[in-house]
């Protein structure tokens, strides 16, 4: 590696929008983020799924509907040509 060209690596303050404050190394002594892994859902298993305008609760209904017409149907096999679609 050439000499000069590289940036230094030094220790580098992390500071998170919710306060939490940890020690790295970095090109910059200071980073400021939105999100750490003191805040982040994955991190902290408070994950709530967004529901927008009740689209989740809309496509469960819908699989449940599905479910209860599968459920409903003969299982039993199928004679020669039938549920084929199309021509050939």
């Amino acid at each position: 590696m050439k000499a000069g060209i590289h940036p230094q690596y030094i220790p580098a303050i992390v500071v998170c929008a919710c306060g939490n404050q940890f020690e790295t190394r970095a090109t910059q002594p200071e980073l400021r983020v939105e999100i750490c892994s003191n805040c982040h859902p994955f991190f902290t298993g408070r994950h709530k799924l967004m529901d927008t305008e009740g689209r989740v609760e809309r496509f469960k209904q819908k699989y449940a509907r599905y479910a209860e017409q599968q459920e409903a149907k003969p299982k039993g096999k199928r004679k020669a040509g039938e549920g084929v679609t199309g021509s050939a």
